[in-house]
């Protein structure tokens, strides 16, 4: 990240610009146990048609983490890059960036389209219990200190296997994790009690665009169709052969189209 910009609490925020200069501005949002170094690859496959924005969220990379947290924090993040770079842009987010990339949208900043990856709004029977467990326990774990048990909560959640989760443990990418493993609390706030947030979304006036893989799990997709039914200017596409992690390449056309339009 090579330039900062300050956020309405005084917490420093880096970030980096790539495009041509010409086209739609649009913020990339990150997910959980995530830098803006991770949508650097969007942001290249995106660089011919528009200019995106990485930036690496509070608590994370080169960016600050002024406590006390709340949500509203986060979207005055927002704010602030979407001044810095000009006044408006278009948000695209990630998991549970989506989430956040759709709360900045309701907020009334000055957002010109919002798209979103996948959040993982629980819409299975016994989701909502799920969630509430996992708050327990992540909040417990981070209380004592445990970032490591915080990071394996979070890859239990997403459905990774024991034996990968204790593989992961012994990878030179596990002390990287720990480091933002507070943060975890920062995404779960951000996906509040789990469900799809339909009221809110309700009062999203730009258009939205709710994307998924064909790939990905069933409860994944219905969340994802789930919210472009509940924008009143929603839009629902599926890509095909896409899991959650979904390659640049493929989703960046679709968003470039969307950002342009």
């Amino acid at each position: 990240m090579d330039k900062k910009t300050v956020s309405r609490d005084g917490t420093s925020l880096a970030y980096r610009r790539t495009g041509q200069g010409q086209g739609p501005v649009a913020v990339l949002v990150s997910g959980a146990m995530s830098t803006g170094a991770t949508m650097a690859p969007l942001a290249a496959a995106l660089s011919d048609r528009c200019d995106a924005v990485v930036y690496d969220r509070r608590g994370r990379g080169g960016s600050g983490d002024t406590a006390p947290y709340a949500v509203e924090r986060e979207v005055e993040d927002l704010a602030a890059l979407i001044d810095a770079v000009g006044g408006e842009a278009s948000l695209y987010g990630v998991s549970s960036g989506g989430a956040l990339a759709l709360r900045a949208a309701a907020s009334g900043l000055p957002v010109r389209r919002v798209a979103a990856y996948e959040p993982p709004y629980a819409v299975y029977e016994g989701g909502e219990r799920e969630r509430a467990e996992y708050t327990d326990n992540l909040t417990e774990a981070l209380a004592q200190g445990r970032r490591g048990d915080a990071v394996e909560l979070f890859l239990r959640l997403t459905g990774l296997a024991p034996e990968m989760i204790a593989s992961a443990r012994q990878s030179p990418m596990w002390p990287g994790m720990e480091s933002i493993a507070p943060t975890l609390a920062h995404d779960n706030a951000v996906m509040g009690d789990g469900l799809v947030p339909h009221d809110l979304l309700a009062t999203i006036t730009v258009p939205v665009l709710s994307v998924s893989g064909s790939a990905s799990p069933a409860w994944l997709r219905e969340a994802a169709r789930a919210i472009a039914q509940a924008a009143p200017r929603g839009t629902y596409h599926v890509l095909e052969g896409q899991t959650h992690a979904v390659e640049p390449e493929v989703l960046a056309p679709v968003l470039a189209d969307f950002f342009a339009a």
